[in-house]
């Protein structure tokens, strides 16, 4: 029998008997919005989501969490190396040609986010995962043999095809294979990781620094890591809601048993009709070269014409707007020249506070955000970056800088240039407790019909506003001041409260398939946010 054939027999054998599936699907939305309890499809199945996580799961977002890593660290280590490579590519490196080697991760990324989605629908999240580790060796070994700057420029941009790809699917895995209780602190530990990855480059870049050549080990030293990964993650399962909607019910059902082993099979059972319901809807018998493809376009007719994934698509791209746009990875980038034009002898030292400062935050996040919501921080948590950012601003106006590249040292700035340094943290650590983390729980607001494609809509924006910081920062700083420059961005950062106030619906302590139907009829904040409120007041009587 046929995998399709096998799943429509489950869903025949299992399904509401009462209601037609599309009466069903609305009954079910209505339910979740009003009801006080959760819904009663899948009773027994919703239960295990509520356990203690199983250990596999933990173990499996750890080694997912490893492309993180190699995310943060390949986008943190250039920071370093561009000081010590001197004339090694066979010149002496203008500004240009730092901004060229800088970017070319970026746009990589930007094109591989925008093919992500498809070529994980296509060919699954784990194998995706794996390509992304091949480009990272690949870019890494051009980058350590280069000799000329477009050759490093090469090697930068094949990297940042494996940065695209690992940003987007790793969270995306991981959301597919966490519980909903634990989805959201699952997910921030692959942020976590790409925190810790840029610290671990700084750290190292700092003890290269005398060594010839130095720059070329910490390179290398990424290969390291993405060989292990990849290695591993042959042996890994692919997600059950991945496998359902190829129709291989059996497979999946083997990974659930493995991920919620202390459920018995009938509540293993409800989960996969829970999965069937939701997530079936592709025909692998199309197994044209092109398929992929045809799966795509209709994944992104529908992420437009489908009025709940038009709002998945406004929510999450807004969200990953609001992230770059407010300014925090042209800090990440530059946050060493603004330090040495407020007078400080080692500004690397500042750099390395302002990304310890990301990591610990980043921690605070992983606690919370199932806890306390996704929306209820981001709230908070933006009107403290706002706060931060106007402090910058003012300090600014009293600190005398030199952005124009000339050779003399700014003289110490007494107590504005450490009111600036805690300005800076003050934004960071709220930046790294809210917008630095939600927006990559995106993937939890997608159906899966359109999940891959959305996903990759939303992470594209992320990088392409990655790209319009990058290249206009430090053109601002000299044209509209720095005083000007931090304003804008606190003028951008309140235009986001605004947007997560009105849009961003309450998605903690649903399952995938609940927030399906959460964006049915509109962006029912309300309605969201009262229904995680008696949520978690169930959660605290157990």
């Amino acid at each position: 029998m046929k995998s399709d054939d096998v799943t429509q027999t489950v869903v025949s054998a299992r399904s509401t008997p009462d209601l037609p599936a599309s009466d069903s699907n609305n009954t079910s939305s209505n339910e979740l919005l009003t009801s006080t309890t959760p819904p009663p499809a899948g009773t027994r199945g919703d239960t295990i989501e509520d356990r203690h996580m199983n250990p596999m799961v933990f173990a499996l977002t750890i080694l997912t969490s490893v492309c993180g890593f190699l995310f943060g660290y390949d986008t943190g280590y250039i920071s370093g190396a561009l000081v010590v490579i001197g004339t090694d590519l066979g010149r002496e490196l203008s500004s240009g040609n730092k901004e060229l080697i800088t970017s070319a991760t970026s746009l990589g990324a930007l094109i591989f986010a925008l093919i992500g989605g498809p070529l994980a629908d296509w060919a699954g999240r784990k194998w995706v995962i794996s390509g992304a580790n091949i480009l990272f060796i690949i870019g890494a070994i051009i980058q350590v043999a280069a000799h000329s700057l477009w050759t490093m420029i090469i090697g930068r941009f094949i990297m940042g095809w494996g940065v695209g790809l690992a940003s987007l699917v790793a969270p995306l895995y991981i959301s597919e294979m966490a519980p909903s209780r634990f989805r959201g602190r699952l997910v921030v530990i692959n942020v976590l990781a790409i925190t810790g990855g840029q610290l671990v480059a700084y750290a190292i870049s700092a003890g290269l620094y005398h060594i010839n050549n130095g720059w070329r080990i910490l390179v290398g030293l990424s290969m390291i890591p993405a060989a292990f990964q990849m290695v591993l993650f042959i042996f890994m399962p692919e997600t059950p809601r991945y496998l359902i909607r190829l129709g291989r019910t059996d497979e999946a059902r083997k990974v659930l048993i493995r991920t919620y082993q202390d459920s018995s099979p009938d509540e293993i059972e409800d989960k996969i009709d829970e999965l069937i319901k939701f997530n079936l809807f592709m025909d692998d018998s199309d197994n044209s070269k092109l398929a992929w493809l045809r799966q795509w376009k209709e994944g992104l007719i529908q992420a437009h014409t489908v009025p709940s994934n038009f709002r998945a698509v406004v929510i999450t791209c807004g969200l990953q707007g609001i992230q770059q746009f407010s300014g925090f990875n042209a800090l990440m980038y530059f946050s060493a020249t603004i330090f040495e034009s407020v007078g400080f002898d080692n500004p690397t030292s500042v750099s390395l506070i302002v990304a310890g400062t990301n990591f610990v935050f980043t921690l605070v996040a992983f606690v919370c955000i199932d806890r306390i919501g996704r929306r209820r921080i981001l709230l908070v948590t933006i009107v403290g970056m706002i706060a931060g950012l106007v402090l910058a601003s003012i300090c600014f106006h009293f600190v005398k800088i030199d952005l124009t590249g000339s050779d003399d040292i700014p003289p110490k700035q007494g107590a504005w240039s450490v009111i600036v340094i805690i300005a800076m943290l003050v934004y960071v650590a709220f930046y790294a407790g809210g917008i630095g983390n939600v927006p990559w729980q995106q993937s939890e607001l997608f159906p899966m019909k359109v999940r891959g494609v959305g996903t990759s809509l939303a992470t594209a924006t992320n990088w392409a506003g990655s790209l319009v910081i990058s290249s206009t920062f430090l053109t601002m700083l000299q044209n509209v001041t720095p005083t000007g420059t931090f304003a804008f961005y606190a003028g951008l950062c309140l235009l986001g409260w605004f947007f997560v106030y009105f849009f961003y619906p309450e998605t903690a302590y649903c399952t995938l398939e609940e927030v399906q139907s959460l964006l049915t009829g509109g962006f029912n904040v309300k309605q969201s946010v009262e229904r995680n409120r008696i949520r978690r007041q169930e959660m605290k009587n157990k």
